[in-house]
């Protein structure tokens, strides 16, 4: 008997798009079931969804049957355009995209049908600049950067490529809207609109955020009236479910008001007569503890809250074991490094990695199974993304562990564990008017082409964070 086949997608997509979906995935997940009729239709979209619940395949899918059954463009090809707020995240969706793309491209020739292979075109600041000149010759069908990429696009001749653009997707966009980042992204936005030839369909992604209604404002921009502000209507696509987590707080010593009290003491105490005795240290502890779980796991993510310790700690694991088994992962080491660390995790070459914020995003690390956090994380919103890591797939339980080294962080790490498994983010707000990120942006806008002064400011006071900027401000 013939193994039964998973349901089509919910929408209605071109056939060949439908047979590599059936062929590749058990069923859509939620966020795709919900997040695909608005998509579909053109409407600006947020969908909000756990990590791991293919909200990136809902955002794209759509785009990826468009420009590859419909006519191809004889010039303006740049139709898409993907904002991460990181390069890693970038480059990892630049090269998860290829899967899609050429899974749909076999099932058409299976079909015998008539398509295009969109070519994919990565913007971030390790773009060679080669490879930049030649994709404002050549512009890609979807072009994948950074907030701050696309600002210098939108600054340089390589603007020409985007008039074209139909869609904009903004994907981890909880990072970006209560920050100032945020509030620059935002102008961007604004600028790709006025130059576009109709206002490109805005898709935002989101993991952990509240309110949904204050990331939607930040997403869709408004329209300032005589009178009043109005934000743009963006559907919200509430997929969101609480994340499966298997998580403990592990103390590693008896008392943490004596942390070196079991550790083995030679006698010998290093450093000038005259110095102060050292401080108890709860490292000897944490050490061999974390030692033993990466050895009991096939591949473990450790997070902590600095560049520093993350190389310390990478080096003070491969002294304990006697070889290699750890790297350290930040946004200092060059992108080649970055590539490499990340391959050997996926490939099962290296059973850890040390990170900050640079692994805490959506990028794809393969199957993580256990994520340890070092310290109580920044928020209940950062604990989430890193302990999502693990089990970074729809419906997998999330397991991690938490090392708090004091008794103050004991505490922390004990709320936000709660909060956590509760559910409970922090409520984020946009920040309004920052005049910094506005003068910055405002030099790139007038040094691109004149302006005048009302053009100027209806086009500022658009996006979200300067809704309600006076104009003597901004003159």
């Amino acid at each position: 008997m013939p193994a039964a086949r998973a349901p089509a997608p919910p929408v209605r997509f071109h056939p060949a798009v439908e047979e590599w979906f059936s062929a590749t995935f058990p069923s859509p997940t939620l966020a795709q079931e919900r997040g695909w009729p608005p998509i579909q239709a053109g409407r600006h979209t947020l969908v909000f969804a756990p990590t791991g619940s293919g909200k990136t395949l809902a955002a794209f899918l759509a785009a990826i049957d468009r420009l590859m059954f419909a006519p191809v463009p004889e010039r303006d090809r740049c139709r898409i355009v993907y904002v991460s707020p990181l390069r890693a995240l970038a480059v990892d969706v630049e090269r998860n995209l290829r899967a899609p793309i050429a899974g749909i491209a076999r099932a058409a020739q299976r079909r015998g049908e008539t398509f295009h292979v969109p070519v994919v075109g990565l913007r971030t600041g390790d773009t060679p600049a080669a490879e930049r000149a030649r994709m404002v010759r050549q512009p890609p069908d979807i072009l994948v950067t950074t907030p701050e990429s696309l600002f210098l696009v939108l600054t340089s001749q390589a603007r020409s490529m985007l008039p074209s653009v139909e869609a904009v997707i903004v994907d981890e966009i909880h990072t970006m809207v209560g920050s100032k980042r945020g509030a620059h992204l935002a102008l961007s936005l604004e600028r790709l609109q006025e130059l576009a030839r109709k206002p490109p369909q805005r898709i935002g992604l989101s993991a952990t955020q509240r309110p949904l209604e204050e990331v939607a404002r930040y997403l869709g921009g408004g329209e300032a009236g005589a009178r009043a502000w109005r934000p743009r209507p963006v559907e919200i696509v509430d997929a969101g479910s609480r994340k499966a987590l298997a998580l403990t707080v592990e103390v590693p010593v008896e008392d943490m008001t004596r942390p070196g009290a079991d550790a083995k003491d030679d006698g010998i105490i290093e450093g000038p007569a005259g110095a102060p005795a050292p401080r108890a240290s709860i490292w000897p502890a944490i050490h061999p503890r974390l030692l033993e779980l990466i050895r009991a796991h096939r591949s473990t993510l450790v997070f902590v809250n600095s560049r520093r310790l993350a190389e310390r700690m990478a080096a003070a694991l491969n002294e304990l074991a006697g070889e290699e088994l750890v790297r350290a992962h930040h946004g200092s080491l060059s992108r080649e490094q970055r590539l490499q660390v990340e391959d050997d995790l996926k490939a099962g070459r290296l059973p850890a990695i040390v990170a900050t914020s640079s692994l805490e995003l959506g990028i794809d690390m393969g199957a993580i199974d256990l994520v340890i956090q070092i310290e109580a994380p920044p928020s209940v919103a950062s604990g989430l993304q890193r302990i999502g890591r693990g089990g970074h797939q729809a419906g997998a339980v999330s397991r991690g562990a938490i090392f708090p080294k004091y008794r103050g962080d004991l505490l922390a790490a004990a709320a936000i564990t709660r909060a956590m498994h509760e559910g409970k983010v922090e409520e984020t707000r946009i920040p309004m008017n920052p005049l910094d990120v506005l003068a910055q942006q405002v030099v790139a806008i007038c040094a691109g082409a004149e302006q005048t002064v009302d053009g100027l400011f209806a086009l500022v006071r658009r996006a979200a964070p300067f809704a309600r900027l006076p104009r003597a401000q901004l003159e």
